[in-house]
């Protein structure tokens, strides 16, 4: 099998990010619907620790992966490809709407905790997920649509 040139490489990695981001994002989203679950049972499970490590750490990667060119093991030359002037656009304005996200997520932790007191991880953990999920979502979608040509 011939060996991709580098325009190639990141023509077929920036297609494949621009199919995944929506779904991953959707999974993240999701699965918080678990940790907040859990929350309302009166004994937390002992693996619940492990739980908040794992969601911290996927969240440390998924936004280190939006902020940056991602593709880390990928050489320099193909990086910057896949990150043209299109892609840092649809990123910033992605970064815009999750900071809009979590701003507003924010306003309504303080809003709901007047009637229900939320602990500070528990903000912590809405304001995080709705900011970066949001993100993510936006920044996909931006992306899809760049490589139907629209």
């Amino acid at each position: 099998m011939a060996e991709r040139s580098f325009a190639q490489k990141a023509e077929y990695l920036s297609q494949r990010r621009a199919r995944m981001l929506p779904f991953l994002a959707i999974i993240y989203l999701s699965q918080q619907a678990t940790y907040f679950s859990a929350l309302q049972s009166a004994s937390h499970s002992s693996s619940h620790a492990f739980r908040i490590s794992a969601w911290l750490a996927l969240s440390a990667v998924l936004l280190a992966a939006l902020a940056t060119k991602g593709f880390w093991l990928q050489p320099r030359e193909v990086r910057d490809l896949i990150d043209d002037e299109h892609t840092r656009a649809n990123r910033l304005e992605a970064l815009r709407v999750g900071f809009v996200f979590a701003m507003l997520t924010g306003m309504g932790v303080y809003f709901l905790d007047q009637f229900e007191p939320l602990t500070a991880g528990a903000a912590a953990h809405l304001i995080l997920t709705f900011g970066l999920g949001s993100a993510l979502v936006r920044f996909g979608f931006l992306e899809r649509r760049a490589h139907r040509g629209g």
